[in-house]
C-alpha cells in the first residue's frame, strides 16, 4: 500500500470520528434525542469498520509528532453550541470527502469504499441541518421568561399595533404575541410582517396566535394554540424546527399531553379572572403549581395577572408571565411593563429557585 496516502487517510478517518462524537455527545445531553444520536454513532460506527479493513498499515504511518501542519492549527473557540455544531459537522464533511476521494486511487479501491464515504457524508447533511435548527429552538426557549405581552387587537379597539409593540420592548417585554379572533390571515399579514421585524431588530421573540399560515408567512418565532386549534404534533409537520409551540392549558393532564405532543411551552390560566377572555375557567395558583411540578419548563401564567398580584404567581413557579390589560388597558405601556417586570425580578429574588 502507498505510505503517503495511508497517513492522510489515517489524518482524516481521525478527524471524522472526533467530530462526530461531539456531534453525538450534543444530540444526547443536549437535545435529549435517540434518533439524532442513533444516526450519528451509526456512521461513527461504519467509519470505524472502514479504518479496520486497512489493519494496522494507517497507525504504522503515523507520525503526529513531524506533522508540517501542526504548528498551524488555529485555536478556534465557539460563541454558542449551533457554532460548534457546524463547526463539527462541516469538519467531518470535509474529511469524509477527502476518505471518498482517496479511495478512488487504483492501489486503495480494493481495500476502501468511495460509495460507503460518500452516503456517509450525505446522511450527515440532513443530521447537521436538524441539529442546528433544533439548537435554535433551544436558544429562543431560553427567552421564554420575564414578559410575555399579548397584543390582542380587538383589546386595542383600533389604536396602533406597532406603537404598542415599540413601547412594550422599551420597556424589557422578551416576548410579543400577536392575537386577533376576528380577522383572517390575510388581513392579518402586513402587520404580522411589521411585528416581526420590529421584534427581531429588538431580539424579542414575536409569535403568533392560532393561525398557522400566517405564522408560516410571516417568519414568526413560533406559534400558539389553543384547546381548540390543531394538535402540536400537526403544527410541528408543518412548522420548520427551529420554530416553538405553545399551547393553552388548564389541567395537569392537559400539559402533560401538550408537551408530549411537541409543546415546548405550556401556557396555564385563568390565574385569576379576567375581562380579557371570555368564559375563561379561573384555575387559580394551586393549579399552577402541579402543572410546574408535572412537566417541564417553560411554563407561562396567564389570565388576570397584575402589578398587585404577579409577585404570587411568580412564588408560584411560572417562568414566564403573559398579559394583556395590564399593559394594553394603562395609558404609557412602556411604564406598564416596566413596573411588572420590576415585580417580577423582585419575585424571583425572593424566589430564586424560580428563575
Amino acid at each position: 500500500m502507498p505510505h503517503q496516502p495511508l497517513r492522510i487517510v489515517d489524518a482524516n478517518l481521525n478527524r471524522s470520528a472526533e467530530g462526530l462524537r461531539v456531534l453525538e455527545d450534543v444530540a444526547r445531553f443536549i437535545l435529549d434525542d435517540p434518533d439524532l444520536s442513533r444516526r450519528l454513532r451509526t456512521v461513527r460506527h461504519r467509519l470505524t469498520e472502514a479504518g479496520r479493513s486497512l489493519g494496522t498499515a494507517p497507525l504504522s504511518e503515523r507520525d503526529s509528532e513531524h506533522d508540517v501542519g501542526r504548528e498551524n492549527l488555529p485555536k478556534q473557540s465557539y460563541p454558542d453550541l449551533i457554532s460548534l455544531v457546524e463547526a463539527n459537522a462541516g469538519r467531518v464533511e470535509e474529511s469524509l470527502r477527502v476518505l471518498e476521494e482517496l479511495a478512488r486511487l487504483d492501489e486503495l479501491s480494493a481495500t476502501l469504499n468511495a460509495a460507503g464515504f460518500e452516503q456517509a457524508r450525505f446522511a450527515l447533511y440532513p443530521v447537521e441541518k436538524e441539529m442546528v435548527s433544533r439548537l435554535s429552538r433551544h436558544d429562543k426557549l431560553r427567552q421564554m421568561t420575564g414578559l410575555y405581552v399579548i397584543l390582542d387587537r380587538q383589546a386595542l379597539a383600533g389604536r396602533d399595533e406597532l406603537e404598542f409593540a415599540r413601547q412594550t420592548i422599551e420597556g424589557g417585554a422578551n416576548v410579543i404575541q400577536l392575537r386577533d379572533k376576528q380577522s383572517c390571515a390575510g388581513e392579518l399579514l402586513p402587520l404580522a410582517l411589521r411585528l416581526k421585524e420590529l421584534c427581531h431588530k429588538s431580539g424579542v421573540l414575536f409569535i403568533i396566535n392560532d393561525y398557522l399560515d400566517l405564522a408560516l408567512a410571516a417568519g414568526a418565532d413560533g406559534l400558539h394554540l389553543g384547546p381548540k386549534d390543531l394538535p402540536p404534533a400537526a403544527a410541528r409537520s408543518w412548522l420548520p424546527q427551529d420554530r416553538l409551540i405553545g399551547c393553552s392549558v388548564t389541567t395537569v393532564s392537559g400539559a402533560i399531553r401538550a408537551k408530549k405532543e411537541g409543546a415546548d411551552y405550556v401556557a396555564v390560566g385563568s390565574m385569576f379572572p379576567t375581562g380579557s377572555k371570555k368564559g375563561a375557567v379561573v384555575v387559580g395558583l394551586d393549579r399552577l403549581k402541579k402543572v410546574k411540578k408535572a412537566v417541564s419548563p417553560p411554563v407561562v401564567a396567564i389570565g388576570g395577572i397584575t402589578e398587585n398580584n404577579v409577585g404570587e404567581v411568580i412564588a408560584a413557579g411560572a417562568d414566564c408571565v403573559a398579559v394583556i390589560d395590564a399593559v394594553l388597558g394603562k395609558p404609557d405601556a412602556r411604564k406598564a411593563t416596566r413596573q411588572l417586570l420590576r415585580q417580577i425580578k423582585e419575585a424571583k429574588r425572593k424566589c430564586p429557585k424560580t428563575s
